[in-house]
């Protein structure tokens, strides 16, 4: 019996990497990468799969919240940047023969006609228990339910 498709929300910081920036890469794919979180890690390990559709958030900018939607091509793989000196993603602790860091490849599916911002979603019922907004949750991989999904998907239509 094949695995369902699972959601995902994965937050970015737009002077990092945005939306914008995955339309504009060759076949608006990329891989993601400098995840340096264990918990976000082992997402990106042992969960997500190709097929996956992701919420992308981005982060650290007015408004923060969701700009448009993402699959996952490839699923969990080496971060090669973390072995990289040269890059911004490097971990002296990580090594090719005992990798730390995983990435996967997403491909850009939609942008939304508007963002479905945080403090739009905090008012939403339907997302009261989504861990993006629990306190305390940083995490830059995080899971959601269809129906989170669904509905701000729903939202960026309004």
């Amino acid at each position: 019996m094949s695995k369902s498709k699972s959601y995902w929300l994965f937050k970015s910081e737009p002077d990092v990497f945005s939306i914008y920036d995955l339309e504009k890469s060759p076949n608006q794919t990329s891989s993601w990468e400098g995840v340096r979180n264990y918990q976000a890690r082992n997402y990106l390990r042992d969960q997500v799969k190709r097929g996956d559709e992701v919420l992308f958030y981005h982060s650290r900018i007015e408004p923060m919240g969701v700009y448009g939607i993402a699959t996952i091509v490839k699923e969990g793989y080496v971060d090669h940047f973390a072995f990289d000196k040269k890059s911004r993603y490097y971990d002296p602790k990580s090594k090719p023969e005992k990798p730390t860091w995983y990435m996967v490849d997403v491909k850009l599916k939609s942008i939304f006609s508007r963002p479905v911002t945080l403090k739009e979603m905090r008012k939403i019922p339907e997302l009261q228990n989504m861990k993006l907004l629990q306190r305390g949750n940083r995490l830059s991989i995080i899971p959601v339910t269809e129906l989170e999904f669904r509905t701000i998907v729903e939202l960026s239509k309004k």
